[in-house]
């Protein structure tokens, strides 16, 4: 199980994030610098114990009408390597000293646990506290998810990214959070807090088999 360490960032994510989110296809830009807050999440465990593995869920309050995102990211001590369109920034963590902090549809260590969260064998795990199963997270797994295929392609969309794997599965991440939704696909729901303070949910990961 991940080690969450109670300590500081410098940057921090959210500061980070403020400066990269505009970058992105999916970012509704209101003309104003992103204003954000964490409202959401949860962590999975790399089988190796050597990459930290957030789906971070933030809101932007610069616009009249809040918006919120979904940004999977991995913590790694060096870069990865052919992975510079994935790159965020790096921060100086209070106890683990320097690291680098990707989009995780670009870390294959994200993207096989995404896939095992897909196939039912891989439990969500709290964001803040250490070795603590998230039940408020929930999965409609399918068993014919394929943990085993490599990613191909990785394509950012006007709300979404769509990761191709090898084997013709493609896994679609939410990045702009609606409340609600149906699936009859493999799909994780999880829950979010709005701008407001109300607490809701939705599908934030489905795959397409």
């Amino acid at each position: 199980m991940a080690v969450i360490h109670q300590t500081s960032m410098s940057p921090g994510k959210l500061e980070l994030l403020a400066s990269w989110l505009p970058t992105r296809t999916w970012y509704h830009a209101s003309g104003r610098p992103p204003r954000l807050r964490k409202a959401g999440g949860f962590r999975l465990d790399d089988p190796a114990g050597e990459v930290g593995i957030e789906f971070l869920v933030i809101a932007d309050s610069s616009s009249v009408e809040p918006a919120v995102y979904l940004v999977p990211l991995t913590y790694r001590d060096g870069p990865l390597a052919n992975a510079e369109n994935g790159l965020i920034g790096t921060s100086l963590h209070g106890v683990l000293g320097q690291r680098w902090i990707y989009d995780g549809t670009h870390d294959p260590v994200l993207v096989a646990q995404l896939m095992a969260l897909l196939a039912g064998e891989a439990q969500p795990q709290a964001q803040n506290n250490s070795d603590t199963p998230d039940l408020s997270v929930t999965v409609a797994a399918a068993d014919v998810v394929s943990q085993t295929a490599e990613s191909a392609s990785v394509v950012d969309g006007a709300d979404r990214t769509d990761i191709a794997m090898s084997d013709g599965v493609i896994v679609r991440v939410e990045r702009f959070l609606r409340s609600g939704g149906v699936s009859q696909s493999p799909h994780v729901t999880a829950p979010w807090r709005l701008p407001d303070g109300t607490d809701t949910r939705g599908i934030i990961l489905a795959a397409r088999i």
